[in-house]
């Protein structure tokens, strides 16, 4: 059995296609499937199409969280409730091409434990692509493991893998990270990303800066011993200027003219201070995240289950 995971958030203009598109990709399977669709608090008329299909096809199953928990989140409650042998997670706005499917599966009968997507081209505005260009250099450059660079959350993975997923506690999620983190054997599909079907992106500037920090500090304390590098280089120059100073006071006719070097030395000092202990606060409000134990996510209705 296959189970496909999509959450949905505003995206009442886009779900007929989906539909109609997913089902013409899922028609020659060999296997029966069943369609998740995670309602992460649309304000729209989404909840109410999707209850509709459900009703015309059973196949098509709809949990509806009781807010917007966000779209790292709204994939975990999907992987919760997934009962396929393979699981496919996509998004909901026709960005990932659901006629990949028949290929990812082909390659997981292969032996794949996950089939990865990546992107070869972005049809998104310049500054859009260069944030994402630049977001997975640099994490691919900071991770202690090893996470292919512009492998989005578009993927199979086979049932032992998602149960590694399941069982990882952790309430900052980056799901391609987590599914680099469990191992398996993995092997990638190139495609070209397409625009939005319908309507504005849904994903705001702030939640993908802020999934980008999730991505980079889950995997990577490079940037605490970055803090180190900043204060051990912050002391040389310290040192450095010090000795100059004595140096030209004993053994020159120079003056030393104070105001201006004493500034700047305490500008310098006080921002590596605060670019620490930034980088400090980051990785302690993600222990106080976790040490909360607090659900992922509530659960408001579930249609199918």
């Amino acid at each position: 059995m296959y189970t496909i995971i999509i959450p949905i958030f505003n995206e009442e203009k886009t779900l007929p296609e989906l539909h109609t598109r997913l089902m013409a990709a899922t028609a020659g399977l060999d296997e029966p499937f069943e369609v998740i669709l995670v309602d992460d608090g649309s304000r729209d008329a989404s909840y109410a199409l999707m209850s509709a299909m459900h009703t015309k096809d059973p196949r098509i199953k709809v949990i509806r969280l009781s807010r917007n928990f966000g779209h790292q989140i709204a994939l975990s409650a999907g992987l919760d409730e997934a009962r396929g042998d393979a699981v496919v997670l996509m998004d909901g706005d026709l960005q990932d091409p659901p006629e990949i499917l028949p290929e990812m599966i082909r390659l997981w009968k292969e032996g794949f434990h996950v089939v990865y997507t990546v992107k070869r081209s972005r049809r998104e505005d310049p500054l859009k692509r260069l944030a994402f260009m630049s977001f997975y250099r640099i994490l691919h450059a900071l991770s202690t493991i090893q996470i292919p660079m512009d492998a989005g959350n578009f993927s199979l993975m086979d049932r032992r893998v998602v149960d590694v997923l399941r069982a990882m506690p952790e309430r900052n999620r980056y799901i391609s990270g987590l599914r680099a983190w469990a191992g398996f054997q993995q092997t990638a599909i190139y495609y070209d990303r397409d625009p939005r079907f319908a309507g504005k992106p849904q994903m705001s500037l702030s939640r993908l800066i802020q999934l980008a920090l999730d991505g980079i500090f889950s995997f990577s304390n490079v940037p605490l011993r970055l803090a180190v590098y900043l204060g051990l280089i912050a002391a040389a120059v310290s040192f450095a200027g010090g000795f100059y100073v004595m140096y030209a006071k004993l053994f020159t006719n120079q003056a030393i003219l104070g105001w201006a070097s004493t500034i700047l030395s305490i500008l310098f000092v006080g921002g590596m201070i605060l670019v620490t202990l930034g980088v400090i606060g980051e990785y302690i409000s993600r222990i106080y995240e976790e040490v909360k134990k607090r659900p992922l996510y509530v659960i408001r209705d579930k249609i199918g289950f």
